[in-house]
């Protein structure tokens, strides 16, 4: 198991708090070394931030641009990586038409935009204008690939450590780690006896390894101040065999990931993780992402995935939809029914689920990616069994879902 993230959230304040951010990458660096000492292989240093909207409140358009460029190169040089500038705002519209000349102008910058929150409820308006930040990335790349950098939030907090939803709250600065665990459950059911040691194996792994990672934040917390937030502790892969859900998977019994009875397996991998106990923040969860996932990749190719498919499986675990290649000719109208689905899934469930959706221009459905990074595996574009919404569906209004009661 490695780390993906450790992640660090501040407000950076603008004018940029240069003091601050000396700050933010002194500390980032001791606890890239803690977490290496602890055994651990720390892939990527984050920054989030809070929501964009309000750290540059009353920028136009060309010094918002200028201002994001400012900051990722005062991060950057402080160490980090990647910085994402939290979500576009329900209530204030015009922020979701930023995103994609932020993301244009910048090479490290993620950003998100609210679909539903728990104050605002389902924004119908809110998820157009998603859906038109989807349709203006795409052609910002041959490939599709700007829209790696962003995604659509219904109902996620501050503090998660996965990108790009990621974005703080509070004065207090704070950190978090965020796991590339899916080997764990590999693992777990390999060679297993049942089904039962399988998922025994799976909790005691992911018990031990978040001790072993709170020990290590808990250190730095009382060394530095710095709040410790806990683990993301989600199932993430990587695009080989020994690092997949869609592994995990078949391993359990699944002749292929996407055929029934995957459903089931991902239900069991999910509670695996509700039942163990560790300092848990964000999603801690189950990531289905088409392109991450080396074996889903190819089921998706060989017709065994589809979005809905990939979906459904969110009702049980999961973040939502995440890096799904979709037609290059998808329009607004089209993602937006999608997009109305995730934030109705997430609302009825209360949970946080994402979508991060990949028009890959040129492209049909079939059609197999060309992505060259290191993190994907190529897979075939997936047909989108979507329309455009009308009636009620095509109005301004927003609306509310209760999470289900399920004592009825």
């Amino acid at each position: 198991m490695k780390i993906r993230s450790l992640t660090y959230f501040l407000n950076p304040e603008y004018p940029l708090n240069l003091e601050k951010l000396a700050q933010a990458g002194s500390f980032i660096r001791e606890a890239k070394a803690a977490y290496e000492s602890a055994g651990y292989e720390v892939q990527t240093l984050r920054m989030a931030t809070i929501p964009f909207p309000e750290l540059f409140a009353g920028l136009n358009a060309n010094k918002l641009t200028a201002a994001v460029q400012e900051l990722e190169a005062a991060s950057q040089a402080q160490g980090f990586s990647y910085i994402a500038l939290g979500p576009a705002k329900i209530t204030i519209p015009e922020s979701y038409a930023m995103i994609p000349e932020i993301i244009e102008a910048t090479e490290n910058v993620f950003a998100s935009a609210e679909i539903a929150s728990p104050e605002e409820g389902i924004s119908l308006p809110a998820i157009r204008a998603a859906a038109e930040v989807i349709t203006r990335l795409a052609p910002q790349d041959p490939n599709g690939f700007a829209n790696l950098y962003f995604t659509a939030a219904a109902n996620v907090g501050p503090g998660s450590p996965f990108f790009p939803a990621s974005y703080h709250r509070g004065v207090r600065p704070a950190f978090a780690v965020a796991t590339e665990a899916a080997s764990l459950a590999v693992e777990a059911f390999s060679g297993a006896s049942s089904l039962n040691q399988g998922i025994d194996r799976l909790v005691a792994s992911i018990q031990a390894h978040g001790k072993r990672l709170s020990t290590a934040g808990e250190q730095l917390m009382g060394d530095h101040g710095v709040l410790y937030k806990g683990i993301d502790f989600s199932l993430a892969p990587f695009p080989d065999e020994a690092n997949s859900i869609g592994t995990a998977m078949e391993r359990m019994g699944v002749p292929f990931a996407g055929q029934h009875g995957s459903l089931a397996a991902a239900a069991i991998l999910a509670n695996a993780v509700d039942q163990a106990v560790f300092s848990r923040v964000g999603f801690s969860g189950l990531l289905f992402p088409q392109m991450e996932d080396a074996v889903l990749a190819q089921r998706a190719a060989s017709g065994h995935l589809s979005v809905k498919d990939l979906l459904m499986y969110s009702a049980v675990c999961g973040t939502g939809l995440d890096t799904i290649a979709l037609p290059g000719d998808c329009a607004v109208e089209a993602i937006s029914a999608v997009l109305l689905d995730v934030a109705a899934l997430s609302q009825r469930l209360g949970k946080p689920l994402t979508a991060r959706l990949m028009p890959v221009p040129g492209k049909q459905a079939g059609e197999m990616t060309s992505f060259d990074f290191p993190f994907f595996a190529n897979s075939r574009i997936l047909a989108l069994d979507a329309g455009p919404l009308g009636g009620y569906f095509n109005g301004d209004e927003s609306f509310r879902l209760s999470p289900r009661d399920r004592g009825k």
